[in-house]
């Protein structure tokens, strides 16, 4: 795939060979994550931050990845901050905001707006997330992590069993991530999550056509045991139309440290994209797991910053110059 210049809206873009060359540029990333080096391969460089829907990880490690890669960033917070408020369109916006920056990280709480904005957009756009549509870069870092992972506790990369569990239908995140495993060999996919909450057909139609094992239950300790990786969600109360039916299913799937001990395998790896919800009615990844070795959810986050480093390096073109524009960290850190 020729990454330069490209929009990153889709999944649906890559092949596995695509996915394998994101993954290996964020891998040399980790010097400057690290910040054992600085590299300043995009000095001169704007980044707009446009975020219309509440985010912490999403926008603060897009704007991270590009300051560490030497570029600035200039954001926009909410509707209400910017002219969508006033009625203009997504491709006036963006035929506008391409003109003050050098690449775009957009997020919008309805569905293929990205890709309406990209349309009217000289510049890449990357999406951070499109309503219950997609959300790309947190797949490509959620199949880094698992990768590392798998990787850490001493099992095979060639082979993978996951569940996900919780709000599997407004869940971009699991959306996204199914259609990337699709794509590698020897996956096993279980979906955890009640009747009305379930895996949305159209993801069940790509793991049939990648032939890739489903099982599908309602049962939280079925769907733990065997896993290698058990990917827990939060429910998605924003697109619900209203407060009490998302109360419906907060709190119905939690996973403790008992229940990890009981049901699942040794080492078996514990992935949430964050925020996990706390508020004790809800609690699905419970604060009794945070001494466990195998939580990876902030090493998950962390990896953020690498993966979408990696985008930003092959969407402007410099992925191959890294090494020329380091320099040393003057300051002390604790990375």
């Amino acid at each position: 795939m020729q990454f330069q210049g490209q929009h990153i809206l889709s999944v649906d873009q890559f092949d596995r060979e695509a996915v394998e060359q994101i993954l290996h540029t964020a891998s040399q990333m980790t010097p400057y994550t690290r910040r054992q080096k600085r590299c300043t391969v995009l000095d001169g460089a704007t980044l707009a931050s446009l975020f219309f829907e509440p985010s912490t990880r999403t926008r603060v490690s897009f704007a991270s990845a590009f300051n560490l890669l030497g570029g600035r960033v200039m954001e926009t917070v909410g509707m209400g901050t910017s002219s969508l408020s006033k009625g203009e369109s997504l491709f006036d916006t963006a035929r506008v905001i391409s003109g003050y920056a050098d690449a775009v990280a957009m997020r919008h709480p309805e569905m293929y707006s990205v890709a309406e904005f990209a349309n009217g957009s000289n510049v890449p756009v990357l999406n951070g997330g499109d309503g219950a549509n997609e959300h790309p870069t947190q797949a490509l870092l959620d199949t880094y992590t698992i990768f590392d992972e798998l990787e850490r506790v001493g099992k095979s990369k060639n082979t993978l069993r996951i569940a996900m569990v919780g709000d599997l239908k407004n869940g971009r995140t699991v959306h996204s991530l199914s259609r990337v495993l699709s794509l590698f060999p020897n996956v096993e996919m279980t979906f955890v999550a009640p009747a009305a909450l379930g895996m949305p057909d159209k993801i069940l139609s790509v793991c049939d056509n990648a032939n890739i094992p489903v099982t599908i239950t309602e049962t939280l300790t079925e769907g733990l045991a065997g896993q290698d990786v058990v990917y827990m969600t939060r429910v998605q109360e924003e697109r619900f139309e209203s407060q009490q039916e998302a109360d419906l299913y907060r709190g119905k799937y939690r996973l403790t440290q008992a229940l990890y001990e009981q049901h699942c395998e040794q080492n078996t790896i514990i992935m949430h994209p964050l925020p996990r919800d706390a508020r004790p009615q809800a609690n699905e990844l419970s604060d009794d797991m945070n001494s466990n070795p195998n939580l990876a959810i902030f090493r998950q986050s962390d990896n953020g910053v690498k993966v979408r480093m990696a985008l930003f390096a092959l969407v402007l073109g410099v992925e191959n110059q890294l090494t020329q524009h380091e320099a040393p960290v003057s300051w002390r850190s604790n990375k």
